[in-house]
């Protein structure tokens, strides 16, 4: 992991443990402080217990600290952006087995998904200005996305026909990322819409499903893998 990488973990894991609120959960980064098993040596860490029982019940907390069903909007959404950055996981994975350049910008993107869930985590119309302000998601983000969608798209032909996930591992699961990017997507909309999520982490979602789509395609560029053609298949008549 690169060391702006790390940074940008280690620093979120200190704001989210400096808050001492109990039951506060983003993503798969679970952080409680208040409740957690504290080492006798005042000079070390706090360490950090994963479960709480705080949702024993099913319900579980916002990071605005408001309890909401665990089967809330809120949380439909924050599962399926950690289903996706679990899928970018297995994709970056095969990436780098196959010593592809561009796994560094999938751990990029892992890490930026767990700030879309801080985000996620902490609806716009919570009162904490603070809270708030700690959890923007920046449009830069989505900017970035952008410039390297027409850098991996100038080097691939140009597509003429619909391809069908194929072209290698690789490939492959670029394309399962793709699929659940477009549902986490899907399940952000009604927040956008409510007003609990910024319209930029709807952006950066979209526009990450159009680079697991081209960068599937730069993948089995490199690794010489043909992609599967669409073709409209006829049903065998019965003799």
């Amino acid at each position: 992991m690169s060391s702006s990488v790390c940074c940008r973990v280690a620093s979120f894991a200190v704001k989210c443990t400096s808050l001492n609120r109990v039951g506060f959960r983003v993503s798969t980064l679970n952080y409680y402080s208040s409740k957690s098993t504290v080492s006798e040596d005042v000079n070390k860490p706090k360490a950090i217990r994963i479960y709480t029982r705080t949702g024993d019940k099913g319900m579980s907390s916002t990071y605005s600290g408001e309890r909401r069903p665990k089967d809330d909007v809120i949380f439909e959404a924050l599962g399926s952006t950690d289903e996706l950055t679990c899928t970018i996981g297995l994709a970056r994975e095969f990436s780098e087995d196959a010593k592809h350049t561009f796994s560094d910008k999938l751990e990029q993107v892992q890490c930026l998904l767990q700030d879309v869930g801080s985000h996620i985590a902490t609806p716009r119309t919570a009162l904490s200005e603070t809270k708030l302000k700690r959890t923007e998601f920046s449009i830069d983000n989505v900017v970035e996305l952008e410039n390297w969608i027409d850098m991996y798209t100038d080097q691939l032909p140009p597509l003429r026909n619909f391809i069908v996930p194929s072209g290698g591992k690789t490939s492959t699961a670029l394309h399962l990322a793709r699929s659940v990017c477009r549902r986490a997507e899907r399940r952000v909309i009604p927040l956008a819409r409510d007003g609990e999520v910024d319209n930029a982490v709807v952006q950066y979602l979209n526009r990450l499903s159009d680079f697991l789509f081209t960068l599937a395609r730069y993948a089995a560029k490199l690794e010489k893998k043909e992609e599967t053609i669409y073709r409209k298949v006829q049903p065998h008549k019965q003799k």
